[in-house]
């Protein structure tokens, strides 16, 4: 492991702007998503879309078993324990790999009470038990993703770890699976992760709540952090694309544990030194824990999808209203934000007025549906669109994308 000590450039200016005046809707006629039950009484909040045996179908992966497309035939091939708090569960990232290059595909995970991250193997037989193999046990953590951060086809596995920024790269498969950390400083650390080019030399960057660490030009070289913005406690992903077309990378990312999505908009002063402008998108739901980006209605141009991760916290703010998961686009013509409503719910009135006695599965009416600490993006009926997997405390729903018709 080589540990990167690093040093803060100035910090840029950040020009705030609070108004969702940018936001519309999108035409009714023109939302076109079909929600449908895989599990309504699952309880975790991790997914991975994955063939996981072999028939060239996409399956889903949650918690503590994969469901088998097409009709979602439940096999159960572990367990997964409650956290300390019994609210969660011990699976805060499922993620599809095939960690030893067997040819099947496996599960990476991380936890936040029991602070491991693991990698779980699927025997010769998928529908059996797998077998967990500890990786490392960082700290806790919200939620893990793969990104290709060094632009060589091999992706490392991020996750959000309190207090760290760390990633783990793959080095070795066979004959032994072997894993190295990299870890840089701790003044970036905090709620929320998330990578872009933030300044357009080629190269991903990690940002955090609380700026954005440069990737250098040699691999083992220390990553500059620049202390440039201070989001909060931000989402899983914070998103790094440039939505508006000018040329840089902004920065899109919703508030984990209150009312808020937004975003910071790039561009350069006079003197030519970076700027941000901050500018609501929309504040009408909380818990924006989840943000993922994809192209769902085939323009060439990036969205990204997010909701209301029920129950984040049970007692937070705007925990009973109403579930949700919507898509959001940059207009580059009108300068503003397309809402798209994929799902949208019933709150529930009588949850308990003791939050530590609310129960999701319960509170909410059932087939309610949100997002968890994960979601899945991808082609998941194979036929030309993007697809939406949700897993979360209220069950597990797929939303196909009706763009391309039967």
């Amino acid at each position: 492991m080589k540990s990167s000590h690093l040093s803060i450039i100035g910090v840029a200016f950040l020009t705030v702007c609070a108004s969702n005046s940018r936001l519309v809707a999108d035409d009714p006629a023109s939302t076109q998503w079909r929600k449908h039950t895989i599990n309504d009484q699952s309880p975790f909040e991790a997914v991975g879309v994955a063939d996981f045996n072999g028939d060239g179908k996409l399956d889903v992966f949650s918690g503590d078993s994969w469901y088998a497309a097409p009709d979602w035939v439940r096999h159960k091939v572990r367990d997964v324990q409650p956290g300390t708090n019994p609210h969660y569960h011990e699976d805060f990232a499922d993620v599809p790999l095939d960690v030893n290059g067997d040819g099947k595909v496996d599960i990476v995970t991380c936890a936040y009470f029991s602070r491991r991250i693991a990698w779980v193997e699927q025997p010769d037989d998928p529908t059996g038990p797998w077998t967990e193999h500890l990786i490392d046990t960082p700290g806790s953590m919200e939620t893990s993703y793969l990104v290709d951060l060094y632009g060589d086809g091999t992706p490392v596995y991020l996750p959000n770890v309190g207090g760290q920024v760390v990633w783990y790269e793959l080095k070795s498969t066979t004959p032994e699976v072997k894993w190295e950390q990299r870890q840089l400083s701790r003044e970036g650390a905090g709620h929320g992760i998330g990578h872009g080019d933030v300044n357009s030399d080629g190269r991903i960057d990690i940002i955090t709540p609380k700026g954005w660490y440069e990737q250098p030009a040699e691999r083992d070289a220390d990553w500059n952090f620049h202390a440039e913005f201070s989001l909060g406690t931000a989402s899983i992903e914070i998103i790094g694309h440039d939505f508006d077309g000018d040329g840089d990378t902004d920065v899109t990312w919703g508030m984990g544990h209150n009312f808020g999505l937004h975003w910071l908009k790039q561009s350069k002063d006079s003197n030519g030194k970076r700027t941000w402008t901050k500018e609501d998108i929309d504040t009408s739901f909380s818990q924006v824990h989840a943000l993922h980006l994809a192209d769902f209605n085939g323009d060439g141009e990036l969205e990204f999808v997010t909701g209301k991760r029920i129950y984040a916290h049970s007692s937070e703010p705007g925990a009973t209203a109403e579930p949700c998961v919507f898509s959001y686009r940059f207009d580059r013509k009108t300068t503003k934000w397309v809402k798209t409503v994929v799902y949208q719910g019933d709150p529930a009135p009588n949850a308990p007025a003791n939050a530590g006695q609310r129960d999701a599965l319960k509170d909410f009416p059932r087939g309610s549906a949100g997002t968890g600490l994960q979601m899945a993006v991808k082609d998941l009926d194979q036929d030309g669109d993007v697809d939406i997997v949700a897993p979360g405390k209220s069950g597990l729903y797929w939303f196909e994308n009706l763009r391309i018709a039967k």
